[in-house]
């Protein structure tokens, strides 16, 4: 039913998804995209819920009975990156771009709304529909719970398109999907001196060079080999004068697990790591330990919930080291959260990347699995 209904609508949903791909906007800054998206649901006859979110919002469809209440969640906001594709819509923002495909799970998200407007005949219960600002610069997730914008909900699900997958494919599983993401910065505190005069002073890109070497130790002689942890700095800076060795250095990047007991693991070695090594070298540290998003870890029992009720083939994921906050609402809801293909070509490219092109023919199964996702939760949590 769900395919013969939005069969109906696909084009203008598509139409959509073209000018959100058009005007993008950074996190924080979704102004005209809420502004859309209220103007559309409004011609909709769909309800927007009052929040004191500044950008995104809230929507909400009641069924004839009375049940359970679930939410579906999608991300708005795009990155600051140009684009460097081919696409008749590309962005017309400068240096701003949904790369990471956002515009893609908007528009699945309406899909749904518009389907389930007509059919609330089939809601034993009702569905929150949550399209959430910052997910990129995190602290979006944050600000949904910080404001109690999903107090009440039951069960929450959410998808992020994914562009190594074939158009047609739903990856999804029980316990992991997407790792935490962790930041970190160290700024090492030497003396600085005249580069034909080290011995005046204590050198701090020595210990920075030590520090990033000895980083790499962590996950090889710390971590369970069957366990998937990353550390990688990616940022490194000192000194400024050719002739100079300079008072301070910094180094930064970041860290990748799926299993929250590894955390305090990484942190503790990368502290002790950091201060003992500047401490053999007469230098201080200091340390900020910054967590940007938790591992995704989808509920067993609604994540069957889901499978079941699919009448897609569901694929087993590929566990992606990127991270995503939807984990931020798991901590306080039970929720599923899935891959679904969104190109699959060989040389496709990745989120992130100025060449993304997610395809159009993503949003019919981005709103088959919404739909039929709140239909398999509202009947299970209804049979508790």
């Amino acid at each position: 039913m769900v395919k013969e209904e939005y069969s109906k609508y696909i084009n203008e949903i598509i139409e959509l998804r073209h000018y959100f791909h058009q005007y993008p906007e950074l996190s924080n800054e979704e102004f005209n995209t809420t502004k859309k998206l209220k103007e559309v649901l409004n011609n909709w006859g769909v309800t927007i819920l009052k929040t004191e979110l500044s950008t995104g919002l809230l929507a909400e469809i009641k069924g004839l009975q009375p049940g359970p209440i679930i939410a579906l969640r999608a991300d708005i906001d795009a990155l600051p990156i140009e684009e460097n594709t081919d696409l008749d819509f590309k962005s017309t923002n400068p240096k701003v771009m949904h790369a990471c495909g956002h515009d893609l799970h908007m528009s699945s998200l309406l899909g749904a709304i518009y389907f389930f407007k007509d059919h609330q005949n089939l809601i034993k219960g009702t569905i929150k529909f949550l399209f959430q600002p910052a997910e990129e610069a995190g602290g979006g997730s944050n600000q949904v719970l910080a404001k109690k914008v999903l107090n009440g909900v039951q069960a929450i699900i959410g998808f992020h398109n994914n562009p190594n997958l074939p158009i047609g494919t739903i990856a999804l599983q029980q316990g992991p999907m997407m790792a935490g993401c962790y930041k970190f910065d160290i700024t090492i505190k030497g003396r600085g001196s005249h580069g034909a005069k080290p011995e005046k002073g204590h050198d701090p890109i020595i210990t920075l060079a030590t520090i990033v070497s000895s980083l790499q130790t962590i996950v090889s002689r710390n971590i369970d080999p069957q366990d998937a942890v990353v550390v990688s700095v990616t940022h490194v800076s000192a000194g400024t004068v050719w002739n100079v060795i300079p008072n301070e250095a910094t180094l930064g990047g970041t860290v990748r697990l799926f299993n929250l007991k590894n955390t305090a693991v990484v942190k503790q070695h990368l502290t002790e790591i950091a201060n003992n090594i500047a401490k053999a070298y007469e230098q201080e540290v200091n340390i900020i330990w910054d967590e940007r998003t938790l591992p995704i870890a989808n509920d067993s029992e609604l994540t069957q919930a889901v499978i079941d009720n699919l009448s897609i083939k569901v694929n087993k994921p590929i566990l992606s080291m990127a991270g995503e906050d939807f984990a931020t609402y798991q901590k306080k809801i039970p929720g599923v959260f899935a891959f679904i293909g969104s190109n699959g070509s060989p040389t496709a490219a990745d989120w992130h990347d100025p060449k993304f092109v997610g395809l159009d023919e993503t949003i019919p199964i981005g709103i088959q699995y919404f739909v039929e996702s709140a239909l398999g939760l509202l009947q299970h949590l209804s049979n508790k």
